[in-house]
């Protein structure tokens, strides 16, 4: 007989209210995949977006699905050909498949071998949890498609939620200077992450104000905010400058304009390397609340009112 674990899982697309914790069957083990017994799974504003259906265009979801992406856990069984781990070994993951279903916010997750890492020795599993998503988001938007240098200049958009204040950490690990844009009740929180420059949104044009401090512009904006805040920053982009964004796919932007939209993708080799920036002391993690899987709903809620500062975390 089939195992059985206990699960937060929606059977049809809507808001938080059509969360159900139940008992659902573990998948059965793959070729190449692991078993996790997860520890702490982080909630993401996309998990709500997913759930609603905005993203079934390019990411079909299947029912029953388990939401959350972010995991951190402990290796409880492994199928032919997975040997990176060792059963009881700490990991963690992105965990997005191709297709939405299996979830983490779940006692359990089956998963590819090849998207685990190993988890941060410093951090809690709550906190190693709150980074996969944020951290290689901001990771890929800046490195990857941003090709940030030491010596350059960065506008981050969006710099106190989630992502934004792991841009903040990886940019200064890097070298670089940072301007944070953000309201000005987190203008500290932003400078104690490493932020040179802090930008109030309300009631200042992002961009005259970046180019007061930085006549000639700055060499890259990362876009986590979008809306009127990018539309003011983009004077502020200098000549052969880079603009990724994680929400605006190229709507309303001059064609001239180097530009990429970036979507998450899983990485376990950069997840190694944020590890040991983890444990050198360079990225730091703000837990806020942390739910139990019987108050999912709740945590989805939560996130769902867009005024969070550091990431909630479900614990099964």
């Amino acid at each position: 007989m089939a195992r059985q674990m206990k699960a937060a899982f929606y059977e049809a697309f809507g808001g938080p209210e059509k969360i159900k914790v139940e008992e659902l069957e573990i998948p059965e083990l793959k070729e190449g995949e692991v078993l996790v017994r997860v520890k702490a799974a982080a909630v993401n504003p996309v998990d709500n977006a997913v759930m609603a259906g905005w993203l079934s265009s390019f990411l079909p979801v299947q029912f029953p699905a388990i939401p959350g992406w972010d995991v951190a856990g402990v290796v409880e069984d492994r199928a032919y050909s997975a040997r990176r781990f060792n059963v009881g070994d700490e990991v963690y993951a992105y965990a997005r498949r191709p297709v939405v279903q299996q979830g983490t916010f779940a006692e359990y997750i089956v998963i590819p071998e090849s998207y685990l890492a190993r988890k941060p020795k410093s951090l809690s599993f709550e906190e190693a949890a709150g980074i996969p998503l944020v951290g290689l988001t901001a990771y890929q938007s800046m490195f990857d498609a941003g090709n940030l240098q030491a010596g350059q200049t960065v506008l981050i958009l969006g710099a106190s939620g989630g992502i934004g204040n792991l841009g903040i950490q990886l940019a200064k690990w890097k070298g670089a200077t940072v301007i944070g844009v953000a309201s000005q009740k987190n203008h500290p929180f932003m400078q104690e992450l490493g932020a040179d420059h802090t930008i109030n949104y309300n009631g200042t044009h992002v961009g005259e104000a970046v180019k007061e401090l930085f006549p000639d512009g700055v060499d890259l904006i990362f876009d986590a905010a979008s809306g009127d805040t990018l539309q003011q920053s983009l004077i502020a982009l200098k000549p052969g400058g880079k603009l990724v964004s994680i929400l605006n796919r190229g709507e309303n932007l001059d064609k001239s304009i180097d530009f990429q939209y970036l979507f998450v993708e899983p990485n376990s080799a950069q997840l190694e390397h944020l590890r040991e920036l983890a444990d050198a002391g360079h990225l730091k993690v703000h837990v806020s609340e942390t739910y139990s899987l019987d108050q999912a709903g709740e945590a989805l809620q939560k996130i769902a009112n867009h005024h969070t500062t550091g990431k909630i975390v479900v614990v099964p």
